[in-house]
């Protein structure tokens, strides 16, 4: 299968970074996180990756002109314009992609270790448009527990068991770009409800290890947990 990453926005909540670098260029443990989402997408056999870029197309560009991941993956760095939508981002990259054709689609500022196998076997099952990753986000702030006013436990931003929110780490068919046509739309919004509306829309529901990073404190977690985590 093939995969496009979503990698054009600006990141202003990560400013001390993205004023001078792309958000998913930013480093974590001296890797840009678009190579970790790279790494695993190539573990589960995806030998094609489309990057829409957008703000500072060509350091994204310059970067994987000069380093190779692996040599038997394609990565295609496509500049889908400054200010263009997500929506209007992956329609830009139509022409890449048959008919009837099943394939990845993520944010470039999100890790995981979600399997990608079971993610495909669901979508096929289901024969939809789309499937949507549901994740639990992780907590912003650090959770107690209490017991008889003593704290027993504390974990510094834990992941939530409550609630569900949009993972990325989609599977979308190509009858997609039907749904998006040619309008600067965003995928999370006109498109998604029309997907709801016509009941074309799955979750596929992930426990384990997600998170993204928005802000400089999300950067410097990453940092802590991915020195120990593999996927």
């Amino acid at each position: 299968m093939k995969a496009i990453i979503l990698a054009g926005g600006k990141g202003t909540r990560l400013s001390e970074y993205t004023k001078l670098i792309p958000k998913p260029m930013v480093d974590i443990n001296k890797k840009p996180i678009i190579v970790y989402i790279i790494e695993h997408f190539y573990k589960y056999g995806v030998k094609k990756i489309f990057i829409a870029s957008g703000y500072k197309h060509n350091i994204i560009k310059n970067f994987f002109d000069k380093n190779q991941v692996y040599k038997d993956l394609e990565i295609k760095v496509v500049n889908t314009g400054l200010n263009t939508l997500t929506g209007k981002r992956i329609m830009k990259l139509k022409n890449n992609f048959s008919k009837n054709e099943d394939f990845f689609l993520t944010y470039g500022d999100g890790v995981s270790d979600i399997d990608l196998k079971k993610l495909i076997n669901f979508h096929k099952d289901h024969k939809k448009i789309a499937t949507l990753t549901a994740v639990h986000p992780p907590a912003r702030f650090g959770e107690l527990e209490i017991k008889k006013k003593n704290i027993i436990k504390f974990d510094e931003k834990p992941q939530l068991t409550k609630g569900w929110i949009n993972g990325g780490f989609f599977i979308f068919n190509s009858k997609i770009f039907n749904v998006l046509d040619k309008k600067n739309v965003m995928l999370e919004r006109e498109p998604i409800q029309k997907l709801i509306k016509n009941k074309n829309l799955m979750a596929f529901k992930h426990e384990k290890f997600w998170m993204c990073m928005d802000t400089l404190r999300d950067k410097q977690l990453l940092e802590k947990i991915l020195k120990f985590k593999k996927f």
